[in-house]
């Protein structure tokens, strides 16, 4: 029994000492690109009423959420999904506000993944929100700020794919598709699933033309040039509107200089129900999951009383971690100056040296010798950690200092 105290529940896990410093680091990194674009820090609950992650808000399912109650009989989940909540937010918070409201966070979510899925239960994610803004040009912005972001926390190869939900919403509605076999076809779609969506398509009644496109939607990923040829083989404007939305953002990343991250995908679509147009997800190797997932979800807030359009994305900090690690980059982290062994008799003395160093903006560390260690063990110890300097104060005064790096 004593032992499981140890262990933590499936799907959670500890992080600690260097692991810890680069992951604070490299969020802290990534947040600074966030307020170099004007964006404005927000923290919301751990956990809300259930009815801010309901089904029609187009979250994750109920079975996947961690829910409980409080004294008052209240639902409450554990949040497993940071912006339903930043839109309620935005909604009891900004609501008379008429200029576009630039936000950006850092915090867990949780998701009760089966067991079978060997994916962690609880993450790190870090992202922005800009509410009110319609146009492509705040599409661009995410886009750039998402390269921005992963650049200053060490990569350097990894891709962003956009894809646009009204391409395939503007051909199911072509179609005369009911919602329940759009969202059929929609899994299989975002699954690669070829088989599935050529049984579904060939059982369904639509134009031999539609029925095609469909069959080559999992295949329509590449390069923009690769996505306007689909034009000629569409013949409703919601789709159509859909790849020249794609263009303008192209443009856009061109002025930024950013254009050779990006990759389009027709076919990338999203459990996320709220997205309404222009999606994306960034991809490095490493790790098999995506690192980054956004896009614009214009009809979120009106559920919370505010009808404003808006655009976000969020990084998953722990499968950028992994990356890292995997394709060994380097993150420096903040290292401890000095470490101060002293003697009790000259204890006065020793604590004078930490406190002088640490005014000198020194991170210190001050420990009493013991009987029982010798100065060689303090040094191996001090090497370990990457402390720079030892100092030694003998109880006759004298004072040591050794350089380690």
């Amino acid at each position: 029994m004593a032992m499981e105290l140890f262990h933590t529940p499936e799907g959670v896990r500890d992080i600690y000492d260097k692991e810890c410093a680069r992951k604070l680091t490299v969020q802290r990194e990534i947040g600074r690109v966030f307020h170099q674009y004007g964006y404005e820090d927000i923290e919301t609950p751990a956990f809300e009423f259930f009815d801010i992650f309901a089904k029609e808000r187009g979250s994750v399912t109920s079975r996947e959420m961690f829910k409980f109650f409080d004294r008052d009989n209240n639902t409450l989940v554990l949040r497993p999904d940071m912006t339903p909540a930043i839109a309620r937010c935005v909604g009891k918070y900004f609501m008379e506000e008429r200029m576009p409201v630039r936000l950006c966070y850092w915090g867990k979510t949780f998701t009760n993944n089966t067991s079978y899925q060997g994916r962690l239960k609880e993450i790190t994610q870090t992202g922005v929100e800009l509410i009110g803004d319609d146009s492509s040009a705040a599409d661009g912005e995410m886009i750039a700020m998402v390269i921005e972001a992963l650049k200053a926390a060490g990569l350097k190869e990894f891709q962003v794919e956009l894809g646009q939900v009204e391409f395939f919403k503007g051909l199911a509605e072509e179609a005369g598709m009911e919602e329940e076999t759009q969202e059929t076809l929609r899994t299989l779609i975002e699954n690669k699933n070829y088989f599935g969506v050529e049984e579904l398509v060939s059982e369904s009644p639509m134009p031999q033309q539609l029925k095609e496109l469909f069959l080559k939607l999992p295949e329509l990923f590449g390069t923009l040039e690769q996505m306007r040829r689909v034009k000629g083989l569409v013949h409703n404007e919601r789709s159509l509107k859909a790849i020249e939305r794609l263009e303008r953002v192209q443009e856009i990343l061109k002025t930024y200089g950013m254009a050779e991250y990006v990759s389009y995908d027709l076919g990338m679509l999203s459990k996320y129900q709220y997205y309404t147009g222009i999606i994306f997800k960034a991809y490095t190797y490493g790790t098999g999951e995506y690192i980054v997932t956004g896009g614009r979800y214009d009809k979120l807030l009106v559920q919370f009383g505010k009808d404003v359009p808006a655009v976000g994305f969020a990084i998953v900090i722990d499968q950028l971690l992994l990356a890292i690690s995997r394709q060994k980059i380097e993150v420096f982290t903040d290292q401890i100056d000095a470490l101060v062994v002293y003697d009790w008799e000259v204890q006065k003395d020793g604590i004078g040296l930490a406190a002088d160093l640490r005014k000198k903006g020194k991170r210190t560390i001050l420990i009493k010798k013991s009987s029982e260690l010798s100065f060689q063990e303090y040094e191996d110890w001090a090497r370990k950690k990457g402390i720079q300097t030892l100092y030694c104060m003998e109880k006759n005064g004298e004072r040591r200092s050794l350089c380690l790096i």
